[in-house]
């Protein structure tokens, strides 16, 4: 077994932790937009921060400008998920390898 599949198989286990860390951060922002979102509907007024201030803004023009930003944060979302299973296919691809050759050297 060479020493080269080992290695790219823990820089598959970092890519893929990398991968998982900021997918569940993208997913905490696009439950802070929905939660924002829900509020939302509740209020007659609604503020907007801008820099150090809070600044009253239209609520149709506030919602349509957090519903944006979902659909960016869930884009990247389906991105994040995508290269997870790639990645996936990827470690399980190489763990059957290194495990067939170790299999064979150790039969």
């Amino acid at each position: 077994m060479s020493s080269d599949k080992i290695s790219q198989l823990q820089l598959l286990q970092r890519n893929m932790q990398t991968i998982l860390a900021q997918k569940q951060q993208i997913q905490g922002q696009v439950q802070e937009l929905d939660s924002a979102l829900a509020e939302l509907q509740k209020t007659e007024k609604s503020y907007k921060i801008i820099g150090t201030i809070m600044v009253s803004t239209p609520k149709d023009s506030l919602s349509r400008e957090l519903r944006e930003r979902k659909e960016v944060f869930e884009v990247r979302l389906q991105n994040f998920s995508k290269q997870e299973e790639r990645l996936k296919k990827s470690l399980e691809d190489l763990q059957k390898e290194v495990v067939h050759e170790l299999d064979v050297k150790n039969g």
